[in-house]
């Protein structure tokens, strides 16, 4: 049954019939309300670990182009009779991806989509035109979209079993691909799951596929939401390309780089987009997008970041926050909370706080027995340390009456992970 959340306390927006107040009233009083806003946005920042975005951006300098309706509609390539566009931003951002994941740039097609769910819409969709019998295969940790994405096109979708790490169980992978043998197989590849950012064993996907003789019937979607962007820049971590038989890699473009509007990034093969693709006479273009308008600003915010970063940029964050994420995994293991960190993740899962009003403040993103802070450039060891001086200092209050007991999470994170009184060495009570 759908549950209705509480309807959110809203402004007021006046009639114009009625004249209340006096134009100057309204602008005085409109001024007031972004005031607070704005101030209630930067205390929301100061205490937001919980969510995979990057605050750390400053577009000041092209304030000038809100002034604009830019709108990318249609066909990057193809211009369309709307003049007010970005395009060659967006195709300059588009080129870079498609350098990163080792595709030429006659060989690639792709767009700035509105968001990272969109990226697996459209990735999802050119996999079920090219293979339209075929089914979608995801792990039980993929993001909603993917499942979102199979509703919508009516496709069947097999969920497959993960490891603890949250990484997709090849061995389970290849037991469900058995019992479809002649239907293709289209399968989402987790570069970052959602809640522990594990990363799915793509060459052993591809070699799982093969053995169980999909050799020419099979397409790869990789959802590269956050991890997509930082793997390439960590040197023990294995290649997301299109060296490799995957058809189609998206990520989002307000996750690690920083923009205040969502955003993403979707590359697939050119030869594979050509399913897609339709002539609209109205916008003189052609068409082979999800949406239809599109956010012409979002381009201009990617390249100007790409631009003052650079790859020395980029890779210089990821090391940090890699290198915060461990220190912050390890200071709740030595407070006694139980958390676990995947290797080439910035995503640090632990046990559930007992007390909405500390989820709610710091942000978190919750799932059952467990919660997690992703560590984002913006994120500060000092603002990790008071985040876990709060969290050990409230935790004995959440539990009060005959001393806490640390809870167990062994199912959501492994026994060598958990710090309960069952798995780990001794009974720890606070």
């Amino acid at each position: 049954m759908y549950l209705k959340g509480t309807h959110l306390k809203c402004l007021t927006i006046a009639s114009t019939t009625k004249k209340i107040h006096t134009h100057v009233c309204k602008k005085k009083s409109s001024c007031s309300l972004y005031y607070h806003a704005q101030v209630n946005f930067s205390c929301k920042c100061l205490s937001f670990e919980g969510y995979p975005y990057n605050l750390d951006f400053d577009f000041s300098v092209m304030a000038q182009f809100q002034n604009f309706s830019i709108n990318n509609l249609g066909d990057p390539f193809i211009e369309s009779n709307y003049g007010v566009h970005s395009r060659q931003f967006e195709v300059a951002v588009l080129d870079w991806f498609a350098r990163l994941w080792d595709l030429q740039q006659d060989e690639y097609w792709g767009y700035i989509t509105n968001c990272g769910t969109e990226g697996n819409l459209h990735g999802l969709l050119v996999g079920r035109e090219l293979f339209p019998d075929g089914i979608i295969y995801a792990s039980c940790e993929s993001h909603y979209s993917v499942f979102k994405a199979a509703r919508m096109y009516r496709v069947e979708c097999v969920e497959i079993d993960t490891l603890v790490s949250g990484e997709m169980n090849c061995a389970d992978f290849k037991s469900k691909l058995s019992q479809n043998p002649g239907r293709p197989a289209i399968v989402n590849v987790n570069i970052g799951t959602t809640v522990k950012g594990a990363i799915d064993d793509l060459d052993r996907i591809i070699r799982t596929l093969e053995k169980c003789g999909f050799r020419d019937r099979f397409y790869i979607h990789c959802d590269g939401a956050l991890a997509g962007l930082m793997m390439p820049f960590i040197k023990q971590a294995p290649k997301v390309t299109f060296k490799k038989p995957i058809g189609s890699v998206s990520v989002s473009g307000h996750k690690f780089m920083g923009c205040p509007v969502p955003c993403g990034v979707v590359i697939t093969r050119l030869e594979h987009v050509k399913v897609l693709s339709t002539d609209i006479e109205y916008l003189s273009s052609r068409d082979a997008t999800i949406m239809g308008s599109r956010n012409g600003h979002a381009p201009m915010f990617l390249w100007y970041t790409l631009n003052k970063k650079g790859y020395r940029g980029i890779r210089k964050e990821v090391q940090k926050c890699l290198r915060n994420a461990h220190h912050l995994a390890n200071r709740l293991r030595e407070a006694g909370v139980s958390a676990y960190l995947n290797e080439l993740s910035s995503t640090v899962v632990f046990e559930r706080p007992h007390d909405e009003a500390f989820v709610h403040k710091w942000q978190l993103a919750c799932e059952g027995s467990i919660a997690h802070v992703v560590v984002m450039p913006n994120v500060s060891v000092e603002k990790l340390n008071n985040f876990v001086e709060e969290l050990i200092g409230e935790r004995p209050r959440w539990h009060e009456g005959g001393g806490f007991r640390v809870p167990c999470v062994a199912k959501d994170i492994g026994q060598e992970n958990c710090l309960c009184g069952v798995h780990d060495k001794k009974l720890r009570v606070v």
